[in-house]
């Protein structure tokens, strides 16, 4: 056997659905996309994610001649109520650490077999675009809300890509849109607008790019204070968002799939209860951060949670919120009043007037005479 046989023998073997090989050109299309929309991408362009280094697979490996493209199919398994339209499905299935997700394991595993094959691998400082690898390397296609679509699996998927120094016996390329040309409903559903047209998004206005850009975290951002019109239309998101996936007919057939449950999402369900969040201990974030990829501060999760509250309209929780009123951490205060402003009410009134001739800053003095205004 060849050693690209050999390769897709074993990273098969590793539980990985499909596996591609393309060359190890630089990605002049990316590139260009990126540069022409820099507003949009220069959170992400700076010396920390350094997009535009990564369309350039010798920033990893100089020697750099081929990737190893990997897609795994993560829809295995039913969601529980309790999480759908608050985390994102992705999230949820592939966790964060601690523990170390499976699929981690795998990525160590093939890159370890690849060594052993005589394959330099590199240090993947800045990685190269993983979804236009994979077209490239011919296992997956596009979708009009930019996710790549690998058959039945949909887009419910996760790539991977491992720069090496061999020439391999490289796949026909699939950069195509595999959608029906008339069909825009992922456009349609996305509530902020966020994509604008096929193959098009602006990041900023993202439920999920919004849900998780904070100071500190993996993901990057400097965003402490969610921009008040993404809000309303961010519903009960907290994690991630699946509007534009779920809306989408190419992802139907396991949408609809009778699945086997997964037994440890049922059993951490409860912990993402709204209310529980907006006021969590640090053990308790603990314990909810096992399924996040990227925001590691609490006061995030809990600013969204509150906001979730607001959209969810629901009188009950005006105790928890006003709890949140008293929280040191201002963020949390003022996404608590945005919630207060946002359910209504005598009580809903009675602690935002209160609040607002006791607090001195600025900004809360702003988020509370907004929600009185509502």
């Amino acid at each position: 056997m060849s050693l690209s046989s050999d390769i897709k023998e074993y990273a098969l073997a590793l539980g990985y659905d499909r596996v591609g090989f393309t060359t190890a050109e630089r990605f002049t299309t990316y590139e260009a996309e990126l540069s022409e929309r820099l507003d949009m991408y220069s959170w992400a362009t700076g010396s920390d994610w350094g997009l535009i280094k990564g369309a350039d697979p010798k920033s990893t490996l100089p020697e750099a001649r081929s990737l190893v493209v990997t897609v795994f199919d993560y829809h295995r398994h039913t969601y529980p109520q309790e999480l759908i339209g608050k985390v994102g499905r992705a999230y949820q299935s592939l966790g964060g650490v601690p523990p170390i997700p499976i699929h981690r394991a795998r990525y160590r595993l093939l890159k370890e077999f690849l060594e052993k094959a005589g394959c330099s691998t590199g240090k993947p400082v800045f990685d190269p675009p993983v979804r236009l690898a994979a077209a490239r390397a011919g296992i997956t296609d596009y979708g009009k809300n930019t996710f790549a679509f690998a058959g039945e699996s949909g887009s419910f998927i996760v790539m991977s890509t491992l720069v090496v120094d061999k020439e391999l016996e490289y796949d026909a390329p699939t950069i195509q849109i595999g959608c029906p040309e008339k069909c825009n409903l992922c456009i349609e559903a996305c509530p902020t607008g966020a994509l604008y047209e096929p193959l098009k998004i602006d990041p900023r206005r993202c439920i999920a790019y919004n849900s998780y850009n904070a100071p500190g975290s993996w993901f990057g951002g400097t965003q402490t204070v969610l921009p008040v019109q993404i809000r309303e239309q961010m519903g009960t998101w907290i994690y991630g968002c699946d509007e534009c996936q779920q809306a989408c007919p190419r992802n139907r057939q396991r949408l609809r799939a009778t699945l086997p449950p997964n037994p440890y999402l049922e059993h951490m369900a409860g912990e993402f209860d709204l209310q529980k969040l907006v006021n969590m201990s640090d053990e308790h974030f603990g314990r909810v951060f096992q399924l996040l990829n990227y925001v590691d501060n609490k006061r995030y999760l809990q600013r969204n949670a509150a906001v979730a509250l607001g959209n969810q309209g629901d009188t009950e929780a005006v105790p928890v919120l006003a709890e949140a009123m008293c929280s040191p951490d201002e963020p949390l205060r003022g996404h608590a009043a945005w919630a207060l402003g946002k359910i209504g009410g005598a009580d809903a009134r009675r602690i935002l007037e209160s609040c607002l001739s006791r607090d001195d800053s600025e900004y809360m003095r702003g988020e509370i005479s907004a929600a009185l205004a509502r």
